[in-house]
């Protein structure tokens, strides 16, 4: 799909001014002939006032964004304050209620002898005083709990604000990028190798990290969900029980999902901060991790073929590099079959101290003993913490590690404090970085980590040769649910969606290792061979983590927009997907020919020609449904005799032949469809000869697969898909594929070579039988024993040459088929033809 009609089905209707006028710059270069030095400097201009529009309209934006979530927050307080003086009020009610019970008891006969006397007259009791008072503290609470509804909404605006804003930048940079490389293939002058630092270093909307505006909305998420009382305690908490089964999970997230990823969680789950009482810093979420290995990458391979014990060493900060406490910390592989988990233990060192601590001129026990005499840690925790930092410190010594590899990335972590049933991080900007000498070079000069850049990401100042920027964010999802539960239907909707890649038992470490040491390292992990795929998958219009926007803000938002069908009343969600976000928009099924119209702006002497077209299609397509379906099938026209009225159509009414999505639009799948009359396109194209035809509003079959994906002009097929299910190493490497090597798996390798070694026995006991007791005169007799002597020393062969390369290839935990696919089969072949061949022999001699 061409970038100038994927811009304008994708961009937010109440923003399309704000845009880049992509058409408009195209039109500049293609009419202006010839280019000239003047045409260039026009160019130039007009290319610096849509980066100053966008920029400005991004920035007004983001602050309007940021004051709004202020505005709520402190109407969340006041609506709070206001709920706790009503619950005040009916405290101090129900005290006072309780401290005259004992006079009201004493009086409580005469005042009912009195109002029971005759005649007389009530002008009014207590009683109606209080009813008056309890309903009107119900009145306030339905108030309040109606204000915070309304706060729903208001966030929920705010969320798509967020996402679409994201999309803004995310299709603006595309556009001048695109329009760029336009004009260079065009004019013949070269703008692209100056742009960068000419014209985005000035104007670097594209830059712009929504993480702090996540971080305060999540925040007002949670208050207005919780009702201004969010959850409180230990992040860490729960995670000591065992009567639950833990499982850990990553994935892949493409750039473009990112912001709609961290949209989708935190409706669920707050973004976890660990201090809440500073404002939020990009620095805040950084982590560095200095990973060891000696020049044979023991623990490199150890960690990739996932051997029992294997233990990766690291070096962790967080923040800046200025910080002073440093965690050092080991991990330790342990297979299933031992009855242990894998753990990850860890202490704290000073980071003036690490450099004697590796080299073992430094100990931690002095350190550890004053914790027992401050009173923070027992005797038992200070020794596993003594035997750790030992156990560490010797193995960096005798094994020879060093430093070889870091890792840095921006971490969000979503979890409800107090609860670890479901934690999430998200690692963005994930970037690995040689520490080692292996080359020659030594980047460390003896200490135990580079300290020749930051975390000033990209790091320009380290060599391209020596970093790896990695293009994906890495999702994690640890859960912990009681045996026999299911995750929460959220979850199972995320990991499901367009959102994410699977990708088991990726690590930082190995893939580092694996794309910056390529000389040194022949086993690669499995997913390397993948990283030139695209991950991105189509958005279904049964998606459940869409970011939805609630409907009247949507209808007043795209009231410039071409007009929509209203949902049919039998629809009860409030909320749908706004058109702006470039998705599939399931209303639009059965609009009327009048709205098409509008939607496809079609010029006035065409509207007609375009409605016969529509009309002759739609006949095709119910007169073939038809033919498929039988006399049985039942149209939309049959069943409402108002064709203009929504329905929304059923699952059935088209056949999965025509490879159509029943929920897209009529104005969608002609492309797809061979049965069609072409007609209505030949008058869409001939407004437009332009071979780019990016005034075309007709919208494609894949219009809102991906709108913001960087797809080249020139290429009409660049949006679909391609799946790939098999994939080479590179020339001189081996995949490692994860194989589980258990004691039982060797133990059922002994007993397979036992039982062919029993059964050889068995056939040498009876060609032994038949060598000592046949007469010497009888052949028949010598020719059976020698048959069967054949096959069991044959079989005594084929069992011991299967067990060894079975042993082997167990050692190497090579993925092979360990299973014998032909020895049983000619087996039973060698027997059958020695007991034939006896037999017919023995009949002969009759």
């Amino acid at each position: 799909m061409k970038f100038g009609r994927r811009i304008k089905d994708a961009r937010y209707a109440e923003w399309a001014d704000s845009y880049i006028d992509y058409s408009g710059l195209k039109k500049r270069i293609k009419n202006t002939v010839p280019w000239t030095d003047i045409a260039e400097a026009d160019f130039h201009a007009a290319l610096r006032a849509e980066l100053e529009k966008t920029e400005s309209f991004q920035k007004a934006k983001a602050d309007d964004v940021t004051r709004r979530i202020a505005e709520l927050e402190r109407e969340v307080e006041r609506l709070v304050r206001k709920a706790g003086t009503a619950d005040s009020s009916d405290d101090d009610e129900a005290e006072h209620t309780r401290a005259g019970a004992g006079a009201g008891a004493r009086t409580r006969d005469a005042e009912r002898a009195a109002h029971l006397a005759p005649g007389h007259d009530d002008a009014g009791s207590d009683d109606d005083d209080d009813d008056g008072a309890d309903t009107a503290s119900i009145a306030s609470y339905d108030a309040i709990e109606e204000r915070f509804k309304e706060l729903e909404e208001d966030v929920a605006v705010l969320v798509a604000d967020v996402h679409d804003l994201a999309l803004f930048t995310k299709l603006n940079f595309t556009g001048f990028m695109k329009i760029v490389k336009k004009h260079d293939k065009l004019t013949g002058f070269a703008l692209k190798p100056t742009f960068s630092k000419d014209f985005l270093e000035a104007h670097p909307f594209y830059k712009m990290n929504y993480d702090p505006v996540i971080v305060k909305l999540s925040k007002l998420f949670d208050l207005v969900r919780t009702r201004g009382h969010p959850v409180e305690g230990d992040a860490s908490a729960g995670g000591s029980q065992n009567a639950f089964v833990r499982s850990t999970t990553k994935y892949w997230v493409h750039e473009d999902n990112i912001v709609p990823l961290k949209l989708n969680i935190m409706k669920h789950l707050p973004v976890l901060v660990f201090d809440p009482s500073k404002e939020f810093s990009i620095k805040d979420s950084a982590i560095t991790s200095i990973y060891y290995d000696n020049a044979d990458l023991e623990l490199y391979l150890g960690r990739l073929e996932k051997t029992e014990g294997a233990e990766a060493i690291r070096m962790r900060w967080y923040g800046d590099v200025d910080g002073k406490t440093i965690f050092v910390e080991r991990k330790t592989h342990r297979e299933d079959w031992t009855g242990e988990k894998s753990v990850k233990e860890r202490f704290t060192i000073k980071e003036d101290k690490l450099n004697d601590y590796c080299a073992g001129r430094y100990t931690m026990d002095a350190e550890f003993d004053e914790l027992v005499k401050k009173g923070k840690k027992t005797e038992k925790e200070v020794e596993n913490m003594k035997q750790l930092a030992n156990e560490i410190q010797y193995a960096i010594i005798t094994r020879q590690l060093r430093p070889v590899m870091r890792s840095f990335y921006n971490r969000t972590a979503f979890q409800l404090p107090g609860n670890a049933t479901v934690r999430i991080s998200l690692d963005t900007e994930l970037t690995l970085v040689r520490e080692d000498n292996f080359d020659g070079h030594d980047r460390t000069h003896g200490n135990w980590r580079r300290v020749d850049f930051g975390i000033d990401h990209p790091f320009p100042t380290v060599a391209p040769a020596d970093k790896e920027l990695f293009p994906y964010g890495v999702l994690e999802v640890k859960l912990a649910t009681k045996v026999g539960e299911e995750p929460p239907q959220w979850i199972r909707d995320l990991i499901s969606s367009h959102l994410v890649e699977a990708v088991p038992k990726f690590s930082k470490f190995i893939h580092g290792c694996a794309a910056l040491l390529p000389e040194r390292v022949d086993l690669v992990p499995f997913w390397l061979p993948q990283m030139d795929q695209d991950i991105r998958k189509p958005v279904s219009a049964r998606s459940r983590v869409l970011i939805e926007r609630p409907r009247d803000s949507a209808a007043q938002s795209s009231a410039s927009a071409s007009p929509a069908p209203s949902p049919s009343p039998a629809q009860p969600p409030s909320y749908h997907e706004p058109e702006s976000e470039g998705e599939d928009d399931e209303y639009l099924v059965a609009a009327r020919a009048d709205d098409e119209e509008a939607r496809l702006r079609l010029p006035p002497g065409a509207k007609a020609e375009a409605r016969a077209a529509r009309e002759h299609r739609e006949k095709l397509l119910r007169a073939y449904g038809d033919d498929k379906a039988g006399p049985s099938m039942t149209t939309a026209d049959d069943a409402t005799p108002d064709a203009s009225a929504f329905q929304r159509p059923t699952a059935h009414r088209y056949k999965r032949a025509l490879n159509v999505d029943p929920l897209t639009s009529a104005d969608r799948f002609d492309s797809d469809v061979s049965q069609l009359d072409r007609r209505l396109r030949t008058v869409a194209n001939g407004r437009d000869g332009d071979d780019d035809d990016d005034e075309d509003e007709h919208a494609h079959a894949h219009a809102a697969a991906r709108p913001d994906g960087y797809i080249d002009d020139d290429d009409a097929d660049a949006d679909l898909v391609a799946y790939t299910s098999e994939f080479r190493a590179p020339a001189g490497k081996r995949i490692a594929v994860p194989v589980r090597i258990e004691p039982k798996v060797i133990f059922a390798a002994e007993r397979t070579f036992l039982k062919w070694s029993h059964f050889a026995v068995l056939l040498s006991a009876v060609s032994i039988t038949l060598t000592n007791f046949t007469r010497p005169d009888d052949a028949v007799g010598f020719v059976a024993a020698a048959m069967f002597t054949a096959v069991a020393e044959l079989a005594i062969v084929y069992a011991g040459a299967m067990y060894v390369w079975r042993v082997r290839k167990m050692r190497r935990r090579e993925a092979v088929r360990y299973h014998d696919k032909y020895g049983p089969t000619a087996l039973c072949l060698a027997l059958i033809a020695s007991v034939a061949v006896n037999l017919a022999l023995r009949v002969r001699e009759l």
